[in-house]
């Protein structure tokens, strides 16, 4: 047998059920069989009266207001053979004079079938006999017993009701267990009565035609049972089976078995399906991105350290040569630059590696950005840093961005601290703030020497410094990375460029930061 995910279990089994209600509905509907019997008793009802007029008006004598049995014999023959009825003619005193099953040739041969004599046929009765009643062919309920009445049509309640000049009828069973309608009307005419007609059918009529339309209804149960198989295994290997694919290779990536490509792509569909295979190739492309980005930051934290490491030991063995007190002390100074170096490299490393765990677990929040600009310019205001830090904020009032407040503090700091470096003592760092578009644009300029222009980019690359000699070493080439990596959480992006003067003289450079405004 075929391994079926739950998936398809669940929706074979309420595809079934929906398919079972409906069949149980339209079962109980016609599980009686009372429209088709009432239809037939209206139809018999309405022959008897007209073969039971026909006879009073040609087969009594009016005088003597008698039933002339000879002239109804014929008309009676030729009035009921076309149908499959059998019609029983009595006089009023119930005394039977006609029967048509001794007048027409079709019961000349009657056969029945021999009551189950041994186990197995008995037991296909029964189950005959429950079918039939879960079906709605016969009903659980056995009706009256029909019998054979002999001459005296009295045994039979509708005649007698008929003979008192009603019409009547009666739903029977016979010894075969076989449906038997009759129906009896009076033969009068407008003064006198002249006898009953009583009319049935023969036992099993109206049971093939009920198993006729059951089979049938078993049938069109069937196709749509091969319907909704077809259309329930498609449904799941249009909706499992993808689904087990993405399952199966999103366990691969997981256990590290998978390549990059190991997530199936469904191009084809234009539905959830696709668009969830989409999203698991852009999560697995992410993962892989980042787990690139973590193992370049390994290998540039090795080479930075690295570096310091080797000067100190250097210093280290020459301190031990050394002869005189000023080298010594010139090493020392050497060395104690390095492990400051050293403690700033694992200090910014360190802040470096928690930043992408405290932007993707903290929610961003509306931020007031003319009111943090305010706040970090009066900070630099308050420092005896030698340079100028102006704030020109044309920003309309209340304008808001969606971020983390301390982060993006470190991203504009981050920014004034890296003019500093490249300003001279005496220069200025101006920052503006303004709309462009839906972004609010912050631009911060310094009176430095520039940026190469081929390096507008690389500048932004982790542990990239390029600084003048005497500020070597006291940066960790950290903090433009991580201002780019804060603007892009925040949804904007930053960039640098050059600014210049009417002659195309070099003024210094410029930072542009846009964020969304919320």
């Amino acid at each position: 047998m075929p391994h079926f995910s739950a998936l398809t279990w669940r929706i074979l089994a309420f595809n079934a059920l929906a398919l079972l209600i409906m069949i149980g509905g339209v079962i109980a509907v016609q599980s009686s069989g009372r429209g088709l019997v009432q239809e037939r008793i209206s139809g018999m009802q309405q022959e008897a009266q007209i073969v039971a007029g026909a006879i009073a008006q040609y087969a009594t004598d009016d005088e003597t207001r008698t039933l002339n049995v000879s002239m109804a014999e014929p008309l009676l023959r030729q009035l009921i053979a076309p149908t499959r009825l059998r019609a029983r003619l009595y006089l009023p005193t119930g005394h039977l004079v006609l029967d048509t099953r001794l007048l027409l040739a079709r019961y000349s041969v009657k056969s029945a079938p021999l009551p189950a004599l041994d186990r197995w046929s008995q037991i296909k009765e029964w189950g005959r006999r429950i079918y039939d009643g879960l079906m709605g062919v016969r009903p659980f309920a056995q009706p009256e017993q029909y019998s054979e009445g002999g001459s005296d049509g009295r045994v039979y309640p509708e005649v007698m009701e008929a003979l008192n000049g009603n019409a009547a009828s009666t739903e029977r069973v016979d010894d075969q267990n076989k449906l038997v309608l009759s129906v009896a009307v009076p033969v009068q005419g407008i003064s006198a009565l002249y006898g009953a007609l009583f009319v049935s059918t023969e036992g099993g009529d109206i049971d093939d035609i009920l198993r006729a339309e059951r089979f049938t209804l078993f049938e069109v149960c069937l196709v749509a049972l091969a319907v909704m198989l077809l259309s329930s295994f498609y449904l799941a290997s249009t909706i499992g089976e993808p689904v087990r694919r993405l399952a199966a290779a999103a366990d691969r990536v997981r256990q590290g078995a998978g390549g990059r490509d190991a997530i199936p792509g469904f191009p084809e569909r234009n539905d959830e399906i696709g668009d969830l295979a989409d999203s698991f190739k852009e999560m697995t492309a992410a993962l892989y991105a980042r787990i690139d980005a973590i193992e370049r930051f390994a290998a540039d934290v090795a080479h930075e350290l690295k570096n310091p490491l080797t000067s100190l030991s250097s210093a280290m063995e020459m301190l031990v040569r050394a002869k005189d007190d000023e080298t010594r002390a010139r090493l020392l100074a050497l060395v104690r630059a390095d492990v400051k170096r050293i403690d700033r490299l694992i200090t910014d490393i360190s802040d470096a590696s928690r930043l992408d765990a405290e932007l993707n677990r903290e929610a961003h929040s509306a931020i007031e950005l003319s009111h943090l600009l305010e706040t970090i310019v009066e900070i630099y205001a308050v420092t005896e840093s030698g340079v100028r830090v102006e704030l020109n904020d044309a920003l309309p009032p209340g304008t808001k961005v969606m971020g983390h407040d301390e982060k993006l503090g470190q991203v504009f700091r981050n920014l004034i601290d890296n003019a500093m470096s490249f300003s001279p003592k005496t220069g200025s760092i101006r920052v503006a703030a303004g709309l462009h578009h839906a972004f609010a644009r912050v631009t911060v300029d310094d009176d430095g020497p520039g940026i190469p222009e081929e390096n507008l980019e690389s500048i932004f690359e982790r542990f990239y410094t390029e600084r003048p000699g005497e500020s070597f070493g006291r940066n960790s080439g950290l903090g433009l990375s991580i201002a780019r990596q804060i603007t892009q959480n925040a949804g904007g992006r930053i960039w640098a460029e050059n600014r210049f003067d009417e002659k195309g003289v070099k003024l210094g450079a410029r930072f542009i930061v846009e964020l969304p405004v919320a």
